[in-house]
């Protein structure tokens, strides 16, 4: 079997006794050596090493820091994912701060203790893999930021969401969506049904919670011909129209307790009968379910099997609400605008300043179909060419602040996220205008995205 290929580290250091010990120190890592700018650079483009460790003494300069710096600037240039680790003497700890501030990721003191560095070196290895996973993820989500075929986001929240329903899709495990109403549960099922081996076949959705109790059982198991009053014919049930394909079961708290035994008797022996009949019917449905109520309070209360759930309940996926997700307001507001537009009022072409300021303060407690209904209302009310906060009758400013953490500097971060993430929203991922929004250089922040593992 081929073994796995090695991370690659490349270091640049003049010194031959240095290079031989780090060579050897770093076993784990495929080492490229260089001893000079020309070298290294030639190793950059070549092997496109994820770390690099690079001494700021290097010929012609050796006793200076000119040479490092100007390696160091090369490779930001060249390749400015990668993570260079710079090497400062005794008393340069200001030349180190420096090539930070140019785009190091870290430094180590000389002489070198090769544990010390050794941990810097699998730390650097390690962001720089989940930075790419990101970058990776970012770029599937494509121009207008879905994923799973139709749902907007580019929350982190959300996209872990997704990733998780990617990985199960293929799967044959029964999977349950916990989450608020207005979240986006169906969606995230439908998505789930496009990605697995089923997607050729239908996909089926109940609520639950919307059929009343005494037609329930016909709705998901079907019905023979006389087998009650008014049953002329034979109907087939949800469960037995999805066959081969997904039923997604919407509000599966809201099931009796009586037809829960009928659902859990299908879930083990893949087997239905249609109300009146006396056949087993062999069937091939996944099931897929959501609920908001709490089940495990529900289970202790006995209103609801336990059992059941655990058939239900084989991967539990946990969506956050949208107040959850900096940003994704925006970026759904500007989406669910654009296809009312077109359809109801063309003159519409966006929102106002107010309006978007609206949008991010805003709690959505009724989540996504709240955010939908008042766009949707706006558009159609809106005078002018754009959308007020008027228009959509929100009151802003009424962010609570009570959840903050107590510790400044958690709070500090906190804030800074959150307010990151909607510049970006509200510039659809522009450096520059997200920049202006938020009243800061460019390169301060690239800086804070670094520094808080952020994704334009």
């Amino acid at each position: 079997m081929t073994e796995p290929a090695k991370p690659k580290l490349l270091i640049v250091e003049d010194d031959a006794g240095l290079q031989a010990q780090l060579k050897w120190a770093y076993e784990a890592f495929e080492v490229i050596q260089a001893t000079d700018r020309e070298a290294a650079l030639a190793a950059l483009r070549a092997e496109a090493p994820a770390v690099v460790t690079l001494d700021l003494g290097l010929p012609p300069d050796p006793d200076g820091t000119s040479e490092g710096f100007a390696v160091l600037d090369a490779i930001m240039a060249l390749k400015p994912d990668a993570k260079v680790i710079v090497a400062s003497g005794h008393d340069a700890r200001e030349s180190a701060l420096h090539a930070i501030e140019r785009g190091a990721y870290d430094f180590y003191a000389k002489p070198v203790d090769i544990d010390e560095l050794g941990l810097i070196v699998r730390r650097a290895f390690e962001l720089h893999r989940i930075e790419a996973e990101n970058r990776r993820l970012a770029a599937g989500i494509g121009a207008d930021r879905t994923v799973l075929g139709s749902l907007i986001t580019a929350a982190p929240e959300m996209l872990k969401v997704a990733r998780m329903i990617e990985r199960v899709a293929t799967t044959s495990a029964s999977v349950m969506l916990l989450g608020a109403s207005g979240t986006g549960k169906e969606l995230l099922a439908k998505g789930l049904h496009q990605r697995s081996t089923r997607a050729a076949a239908p996909f089926i959705a109940i609520n639950c919670a919307a059929i009343p109790e005494n037609l329930l059982e016909s709705e998901l198991f079907g019905h023979e011909k006389g087998a009650f009053t008014g049953a002329i014919r034979t109907v087939e049930g949800k469960v037995e129209q999805a066959d081969g394909g997904t039923l997604f079961l919407d509000e599966v708290g809201d099931i009796p307790l009586a037809l829960q035994v009928k659902l859990l008797r299908f879930l083990q022996e893949r087997t239905i009968e249609r109300i009146g009949g006396r056949k087993p019917i062999a069937v091939d449905t996944r099931i897929v379910c959501a609920t908001h109520q709490d089940l495990e309070a529900m289970i202790a209360e006995g209103r609801f099997r336990e059992d059941l759930y655990y058939r239900l309940a084989e991967i539990v996926v946990k969506i956050p609400s949208l107040a959850e997700r900096t940003g994704d307001a925006v970026l759904l507001a500007k989406a669910f605008l654009s296809r009312f537009a077109a359809e109801m009022n063309p003159a519409v072409k966006g929102f106002a300043s107010d309006a978007l300021s609206a949008i991010d303060d805003w709690a959505w407690p009724g989540n996504v179909r709240e955010l939908e209904n008042r766009v949707k209302r706006a558009v159609i009310m809106a005078d002018g060419k754009l959308v007020g906060a008027e228009d959509l009758d929100l009151n802003a400013g009424q962010d609570s602040e009570t959840d903050l953490p107590l510790n400044l500097k958690a709070a500090r971060e906190r804030a800074d996220r959150k307010v990151i993430r909607r510049a970006l929203a509200r510039s659809e991922g522009n450096i520059s205008n997200s920049a202006k929004l938020l009243g800061i250089s460019r390169p301060t922040l690239y800086d804070l995205l670094k520094q808080y593992d952020l994704q334009p």
